[in-house]
């Protein structure tokens, strides 16, 4: 089976909202919970102790990392690989991310596997539709993404009545630090600007 989405993009490069400003991921829970406000959308920490706030500027991560869980989501949607691999595409580009390639595996008799390979990690989806739930495992690199909002796509698409998202950033390890980090050019394409 193949798809053609226009998300997709050959050269693993940064880019910048349908505006042209530079986009910049929410920093905490409560930021996210008003950018959630106008679409009814509280996000919810998986702990139920109050999660410590994120200190690191964004300069010392690699980048964030959001875990979600789907509860009482639209059984057929769960079930559907093309909605699964639609709303992937989505996501990434809400989240202001790169798609380089969508791969997805539809399990019988029912479930479905989806991997939105981005320039800056990855988005993964696994879903069990007999019980209207779903995993979801959202990573960025840099700060011009928005994990949160491809997280908040998925939770609309999938039509979910309860969900719980645990978002943090992943430290810079000491190895790599001081590296400077440039996308490289494909198939005869420019280095994007940073």
């Amino acid at each position: 089976m193949s798809f053609a989405f226009r998300y997709f993009h050959p050269n693993p490069g940064w880019s910048t909202d349908s505006a042209g400003s530079t986009l910049t991921p929410a920093t905490s829970l409560n930021e996210l919970n008003e950018l959630n406000e106008l679409n009814e959308i509280v996000v919810k920490p998986i702990a139920t102790a109050t999660p410590a706030p994120i200190t690191a500027p964004i300069a010392d991560t690699v980048g964030k990392h959001c875990i979600l869980e789907l509860y009482g989501c639209d059984c057929a949607k769960l079930d559907d690989e093309d909605f699964v691999r639609a709303a992937l595409s989505n996501a990434a580009l809400r989240a202001g991310a790169t798609l380089l390639n969508l791969i997805s595996h539809h399990f019988q008799p029912h479930g479905v596997t989806g991997l939105a390979l981005l320039a800056e990690s990855h988005i993964s989806f696994h879903s069990w539709p007999e019980s209207g739930y779903a995993a979801v495992d959202v990573f960025t690199c840099g700060d011009h993404t928005m994990p949160e909002s491809a997280c908040r796509v998925l939770v609309e698409e999938f039509g979910s009545r309860h969900h719980q998202l645990r978002s943090f950033r992943r430290e810079t390890p000491a190895m790599i630090a001081a590296l400077e980090r440039q996308p490289a050019a494909m198939d005869g394409l420019p280095v994007p600007p940073r």
